[in-house]
């Protein structure tokens, strides 16, 4: 069972890039630093640590 790469913060809605930085819940909430931060890394829908999220690699754009 794979992650859902969410593609935007769900409190500021500043894009996530797959292989960027993003913080993350065990219900797959998605925050952006800035976000996770000021929300001291706790999730505000339930409550849970948000750590960071694991990044995945961009395929190359093939021509």
């Amino acid at each position: 069972m794979a992650l859902q790469m969410k593609p935007a913060c769900e409190r500021c809605d500043l894009g996530l890039a797959m292989d960027g930085q993003a913080w993350i819940c065990s219900f797959e909430c998605s925050f952006c630093t800035v976000c996770a931060e000021a929300m001291e890394y706790r999730c505000p829908n339930c409550g849970g640590e948000l750590v960071a999220r694991p990044r995945r690699e961009v395929p190359p754009v093939v021509a």
